[in-house]
């Protein structure tokens, strides 16, 4: 008969859940390290698969928790791990922080080698979450993570680093090559750090900042008056009572100028 151990190591990657488990145990140990994790933090780990970081993170916080959606991974790894690890099985993306894991700590810090297929809506749960996430360390498409890294004037600046950078400082600390994993993906990877700010440098209207960038990056080679044409005739604003360059195209518009123009903009639909 087969035991559980073996079945876990018999067990197939599911690609519709985006599983492509990392195996490189130097990789797992340099990610972990990165977190710099302290015993008072309270640690999540998303989709811990076959467990190559969750047996690096186990002892290193006394709160711990590993949200897993796979039935069979998170029955084994309950199993494989006792009570080090309080297991959640769910889809991170439904995760609940307050009534699934009782988030009463401002220490919280983000792990994992997250499905590539959700990345975005990953990040932008974390981005908009209504608990204060400290730190962030996350597996990437490497694409994905130059994107959200971009700074302006480049092809890559866009929606994505826009919202990245308003809630974290984001930096790539390495690049994984496919032979890091199994099954091998057919792209590369790198892991990030986000350092979330504080609420201080956010929009005053953080919906109307996420609208504003949206459709100034609708047709991002034209120019913001082009862009923001029709936003600005809807909301009735004239662009001549605005003191801002509306001939440079979006991608050549910093951060803070899009904070700016927003708060501008919201005080004047007051």
């Amino acid at each position: 008969m087969i035991s559980n151990e073996e079945k876990y190591k018999l067990y197939k990657p599911k690609k519709f859940l985006g599983q492509n488990f990392l195996v490189d145990e130097n990789i797992a140990k340099k990610i972990v390290a990165s977190l710099d994790i302290k015993p008072d933090d309270l640690v999540i780990e998303i989709g811990p698969g076959q467990g190559v970081l969750t047996k690096y993170l186990a002892d290193l916080s006394e709160s711990f928790f590993a949200v897993e959606l796979d039935r069979f991974i998170f029955e084994n790894l309950r199993v494989r791990f006792g009570g080090k690890v309080k297991f959640i099985h769910k889809d991170f993306l439904k995760l609940n922080f307050k009534s699934d894991i009782s988030v009463q700590s401002d220490k919280i810090k983000i792990i994992g080698n997250i499905p590539y297929n959700i990345t975005t809506e990953i990040l932008f749960k974390l981005y908009e979450s209504d608990v204060r996430i400290s730190t962030a360390v996350l597996m990437m498409q490497k694409e994905v993570a130059q994107r959200l890294t971009a700074s302006p004037d480049t092809k890559d600046y866009g929606i994505l680093a826009i919202q990245t950078q308003l809630y974290t400082n984001p930096k790539i600390l390495f690049n994984v090559s496919p032979s890091s994993f199994f099954p091998k993906p057919n792209v590369n990877s790198s892991v990030v750090k986000f350092e979330f700010r504080d609420e201080a440098g956010l929009p005053d209207d953080k919906i109307l900042f996420k609208t504003l960038v949206k459709e100034s990056f609708g047709q991002r080679r034209k120019t913001m008056r082009n862009s923001l044409k029709k936003f600005f005739e809807k909301n009735k604003i004239n662009f001549e009572e605005i003191e801002f360059d509306f001939s440079r195209r979006p991608e050549n518009v910093k951060l803070d100028e899009f904070i700016e123009l927003s708060n501008h903009i919201g005080k004047m639909l007051q």
